[in-house]
């Protein structure tokens, strides 16, 4: 099958084309020739105005709840909302049923995900049952494929824990994931605790609590030599300690989620359930200190941090509602809409392709004749009110439904597969 991409700009700083527009010529899912005007006849034909392209754009923490939460997302839907959203690929976290923690469960979704368009890494969990007691067989799932280790939503509360997995993952040279969160403080946190939560009456979580596990994981990869990277950072100390943490030649790296770069506190004051998410949305200092973070290359990339809910999880009142928004589809828009605030669209790209693949040690596409087609296509200009219709995802769980979003993703092309919204 010939696929003919017309008049593409393409933005890939890996690229010899990085800045040109060009006609890009796909036969069974490798690129054949890239050049000016490509007249030769294809099956499909993409062209449209202010069309962009680069390499396929990665995600590093995803729910796909599958297996044992299929009720909520299945490896098969997940993977139509990536692709939706413009990811080729997207890295999973292991609090499933059974967890993610032994090579057979690795392997399974693995062989699960071959036949799908987007690629889908496994992240094993350091811990049996991701419950941070005993370490689980990491090398093993190394072996079999996991790309990353961590606990997923259950973060690792142990210092003696968290320092043998720095050090076991050493030997094949691996990276642990963190999502900063010390249980011991605001155990009943329900939102940042702030003169918002006072005003609202819900208990608040301390930006303390986050930022203490940063402080000593940070501690634990310098004593351990070892690679570490922290999601969903959000408190504005935390990216200073991460910053002198890199400046000072560790291995640690960071993303942030989208709707910590959108929202604040102040937005919980309807109650909207969707909102409530792990870390909590912080001051409207701290999130102007991530996009500031952003801007100056201190944040290395974003992560969808999409984690659905069923429609019961969310159906409630804030204290019982479930964590957690969707988050891959809408990604591209929301960033989109604030590229004003210090970066440009080409940074983006870097942060959804180049970066979370060299953190994690994936190859790298390239955009030249030979290479199998991994590709996202999208229009960075268009803007949009983002709908419900739009969302590939089992779950609707996301607070952006209604809301004006700039960039907007086309499609994806990869393993052979063409997805277009």
């Amino acid at each position: 099958m010939k696929v003919l991409i017309k008049q593409a700009k393409i933005i890939s700083s890996s690229s010899p084309f990085n800045g040109q527009t060009k006609d890009i010529l796909i036969t069974n899912g490798i690129i054949t020739a890239i050049g000016d005007a490509i007249s030769e006849k294809a099956d499909q034909q993409i062209e449209q105005p202010g069309i962009c392209i680069s390499i396929g754009w990665m995600d590093i923490f995803s729910n796909f709840a599958d297996p044992g939460f299929e009720y909520k997302e299945t490896l098969e839907t997940g993977a139509k909302a990536a692709a939706a959203g413009g990811f080729t690929d997207v890295m999973v976290i292991p609090n499933t049923n059974p967890v993610v923690h032994s090579k057979s469960q690795v392997e399974y979704i693995i062989q699960k995900s071959k036949s799908l368009a987007v690629n889908i890494h496994p992240i094993g969990a350091v811990t049996k049952n991701a419950e941070g007691k005993d370490l689980a067989e990491m090398y093993d799932m190394h072996q079999s494929g996991a790309a990353g280790f961590g606990d997923g939503v259950n973060s690792i509360q142990s210092s003696g824990i968290m320092l043998k997995a720095l050090q076991y993952v050493k030997s094949f040279d691996g990276t642990v994931i963190q999502i900063p969160d010390d249980k011991s403080i605001g155990t009943n946190g329900l939102m940042n605790e702030g003169i918002i939560s006072t005003r609202l009456g819900l208990p608040g979580k301390p930006t303390i609590a986050e930022e203490l596990l940063v402080a000593r994981d940070i501690k634990l990869a310098r004593y351990a030599d070892s690679k570490l990277h922290f999601t969903g950072v959000s408190s504005a100390k935390s990216v200073e300690y991460i910053k002198r943490a890199k400046d000072g030649g560790l291995h640690v790296s960071c993303s942030v989620t989208p709707y910590h770069l959108f929202f604040t506190d102040t937005d919980i004051q309807q109650y909207d359930t969707n909102l409530k998410v792990t870390p909590p949305l912080r001051t409207a200092a701290d999130r102007q200190a991530l996009l500031k973070a952003v801007a100056d290359g201190t944040v290395d990339c974003i992560a969808s941090h999409h984690f659905p809910q069923n429609w019961d999880s969310k159906t409630c009142e804030f204290e019982y509602a479930k964590e957690g928004m969707i988050g891959l589809e809408s990604l591209f828009g929301v960033l989109g809409s604030m590229v004003n605030s210090g970066w440009s669209i080409a940074a983006l790209v870097e942060m959804l392709t180049i970066n979370p693949r060299k953190i994690f040690g994936i190859e790298i596409p390239e955009i030249k004749e030979g290479a199998a087609a991994c590709l996202t296509i999208f229009n960075a200009d268009e803007e949009y009110i983002f709908e419900e219709k739009m969302i590939k995802s089992k779950s609707k769980n996301t607070p952006f439904i209604g809301k004006k979003l700039k960039g907007k993703v086309i499609g994806i092309i990869n393993k052979g597969k063409i997805e277009l919204n």
